[in-house]
């Protein structure tokens, strides 16, 4: 396997983006194009892209604006864009599959969305989502349509004053507050995992602990909200493959009832071809658990199904 880190120009004009391709030795036999969740960045999926590039099937992935490499100062951490936050984001995501499909013109493509990412992706298969060979949608969750309108009205009220830069731990407290109750913590990341060794090196990791800009939490909620309106979803192709996979104990879908919400959303919407699976005791991280090796393995043979069985897309964009 080799390893390449890259930039491209992102669709706000101003940054470079940092991206990183894990390549397989030998014939390529699909792609997985990662997006990754909100304060992390793309080289946490290492062991991930590696089991995968081992097993022939090259993956690659970005740090979002505001996140890992992909941030100009110190100041931009958890900052997406001066405008259109949430369209750049998708925007660069799709600039990254162009990219590689110029490499890789006859690989069927998958994508990955975890958490944040989860949500990009989800309004990415409406506007993007024919010639695709399937997608994951790790991590994700439902919110109800007035929460994400309080949310963009309650950033966008505070940022007349405070400005979009502003880091509010009002904000933070509101989105994320309640999510340690479960776990027995009043404060920590004990939401992420069970895996103890995990929460650990993320609590350590500094590209992973900053708090998001009122900027961020507003694109944040502009994506979710987007996503409770049937006439966008309209958008997705019927007959890709979709994969839902997250931990049972994961609050950020409602252990478990907010990840079904969206799988029997998506079945209501008429996609032929939806599975779901949830890891008992697993929360928010599947891909770092103590388990993770059944996830690597269930994501493999469920990729590996479509594209020996011929079910995959054209490697179009």
């Amino acid at each position: 396997m080799k390893k390449e880190h890259f930039t491209y120009h992102s669709s706000d004009n101003v940054t470079e983006i940092h991206a990183i391709r894990w390549i397989p030795e030998g014939k390529v036999r699909a792609v997985l194009q990662i997006s990754h969740g909100m304060v992390e960045f793309i080289d946490r999926y290492d062991e991930f892209a590696a089991y995968l590039a081992e097993r022939g099937i090259l993956v690659t992935g970005n740090d979002h604006l505001g996140h890992g490499d992909s941030v100009r100062s110190e100041e931009y951490y958890g900052y997406f864009a001066d405008k259109d936050g949430n369209k750049t984001l998708l925007r660069d995501i799709h600039r990254l599959r162009r990219l590689t499909q110029k490499r890789y013109p006859d690989a069927p493509y998958f994508l990955l969305g975890h958490s944040m990412g989860s949500f990009l992706v989800r309004q990415y298969l409406c506007i993007h989502g024919e010639g695709l060979a399937g997608a994951v949608i790790m991590g994700t969750g439902w919110q109800p349509r007035i929460a994400t309108q309080f949310g963009m009205v309650l950033t966008t009220a505070m940022a007349k004053v405070l400005g979009w830069n502003y880091r509010s731990f009002l904000v933070d407290a509101m989105a994320f507050g309640g999510y340690n109750r479960k776990f027995g913590k009043l404060s920590g990341k004990a939401w992420l995992s069970r895996n103890e060794e995990n929460v650990n090196t993320y609590m350590k990791e500094k590209l992973c602990n900053f708090r998001f800009t009122l900027n961020g939490y507003y694109n944040l909620f502009y994506s979710i909200y987007t996503l409770s309106f049937e006439n966008f979803l309209d958008g997705m192709p019927r007959s890709l493959p979709v994969l839902f996979v997250s931990g049972d104990d994961d609050p950020v879908g409602q252990f478990g009832r907010g990840v079904r919400k969206v799988y029997k959303q998506f079945l209501r919407m008429g996609m032929t071809n939806v599975k779901c699976r949830l890891y008992p005791q697993d929360r928010h991280e599947i891909l770092n658990e103590t388990d993770r090796e059944d996830v690597y393995g269930d994501i493999y043979y469920w990729m590996t199904e479509i594209f020996v069985s011929g079910g995959a897309g054209q490697a179009k964009g």
